[in-house]
């Protein structure tokens, strides 16, 4: 009889024990996860703006590269290249997040008319969740001048590289061993930031980096083989 009451008590104390550990796992790891979400934004305006300034500049370069030898028309075609791609990057991401801010500016106006119907005890602690809220909209302006920037200094890597080279072999050879030691190096960051897995993150821009220029390279010297 005593045995059976000292089991039944220790079931009983044992069971909560475990549910509190397993909340405050739960609770961990969702913070860590909520922490690494809000990342998202300024990652995908930095660490991938400036991968698609690097591969997009590196590869219009070494499309030029394939019928033309002179290193003034890389540059050239690669300064373009920064240029136009900054700008369209900027006004893509203001266009995208003035969309954004928009919907909830609008929203944030459909619960303050709701708020002014219903009434009741929670209206000014609403209130100035709203006004909080308001502090955290995005900033469309900002957003585009971070990827302007972020795409800009993506591009300057194969820019600089080509630069000062004057032999084509040795200079293809630099602009393509610059461009995928800053593939591997944005990858590897995107990845950490985001704690995702950084090998196989920076393996796979790595790869897509060569499959860009390859492909850019090959059928820019096969057009201009042909002479159009």
């Amino acid at each position: 009889m005593a045995s059976n009451q000292t089991s039944l008590h220790d079931v009983k104390f044992s069971i909560p024990i475990q549910d509190v550990e397993q909340q405050t796992t739960l609770e961990i790891e969702e913070k860590d996860f909520i922490d690494y979400s809000k990342r998202s934004q300024w990652l995908r305006a930095a660490v991938l703006g400036a991968n698609d300034g690097l591969i997009s500049t590196a590869s219009l370069m070494m499309g030029v590269g394939a019928v033309k030898q002179d290193i003034k028309a890389m540059i050239l075609t690669g300064f373009a290249g920064l240029v136009a791609g900054a700008c369209s990057m900027a006004i893509g991401e203001f266009v995208s997040v003035y969309s954004q801010l928009d919907i909830e500016v609008a929203q944030m106006k459909r619960d303050k008319k709701r708020i002014a119907v219903v009434g009741g005890g929670g209206e000014r602690k609403e209130e100035e969740e709203r006004e909080g809220e308001k502090e955290s909209l995005p900033n469309p302006v900002q957003a585009a001048a971070a990827s302007a920037l972020a795409f800009s200094v993506g591009a300057m890597v194969p820019l600089l590289a080509a630069s000062f080279i004057r032999e084509y072999k040795v200079r293809v050879g630099v602009v393509v061993g610059a461009v995928s030691l800053a593939l591997v190096v944005f990858g590897w960051l995107g990845a950490t930031l985001g704690k995702a897995p950084a090998a196989r993150a920076a393996i796979r821009v790595l790869v897509g980096g060569w499959v860009a220029m390859a492909i850019t390279f090959g059928l820019t010297m096969l057009i201009g083989s042909s002479g159009l």
